[in-house]
């Protein structure tokens, strides 16, 4: 019984790729929830990879995309310019972007990374995983993440692992913008 749950889980999950930091690559699950099934804001305050204070509270009244992210992680890299493309199309709809950066050994990894995919948006320098907690449920060897949260801070849609497309996030994103209008 024991080694069948364990084959079970095996199946669910991947290490290959992940340079031995033990990650765990999600399936692409998208989970959509509505305002009714939405728990508590989520309560986050840390700071950047440049040290400057991030607090998701200063956000409210805005829709947010919080992308949980490594460096080294391939289908990381994959989603960056679909996050650079949403961000850019919905900009001018009340519409902020965070990163999440965790396992990187150092900020100057994050910071390189995000130089090198033109990322503008703000990430928070994670390495012990303990901010991506304040996302109630989510691990944090989730890698990547992509979550997005309402007007009010709270968990609308969630899609673990990889992002499908551009389309599909600008959809998801579009959803929350439009039922809160």
């Amino acid at each position: 019984m024991l080694l069948a749950c364990a084959l079970a889980l095996t199946a669910c999950s991947s290490l290959e790729g992940t340079g031995g930091k033990e990650y765990v690559s999600g399936t692409g699950q998208i989970t959509e929830y509505g305002p009714a099934e939405r728990g508590d804001p989520v309560v986050l305050e840390a700071e950047d990879l440049e040290g400057e204070p991030v607090s998701l509270a200063d956000m409210r009244g805005d829709v947010v995309v919080v992308n949980v992210w490594w460096s080294n992680c391939g289908p990381c890299r994959k989603e960056a310019p679909m996050l650079n493309q949403v961000e850019e199309q919905t900009a001018d709809q009340g519409v902020r972007f965070l990163g999440v950066n965790i396992r990187d050994n150092s900020a100057a990894n994050g910071l390189a990374f995000q130089r090198r995919f033109g990322i503008e948006f703000p990430s928070v320098y994670d390495p012990t995983g303990r901010a991506v907690l304040a996302f109630d449920g989510l691990s944090p060897n989730a890698i990547p993440t992509t979550l997005v949260l309402d007007r009010e801070g709270r968990i609308a849609a969630r899609v673990l692992g990889d992002l499908p497309s551009a389309g599909t996030l600008r959809t998801l994103v579009e959803t929350v913008v439009e039922e809160e209008a």
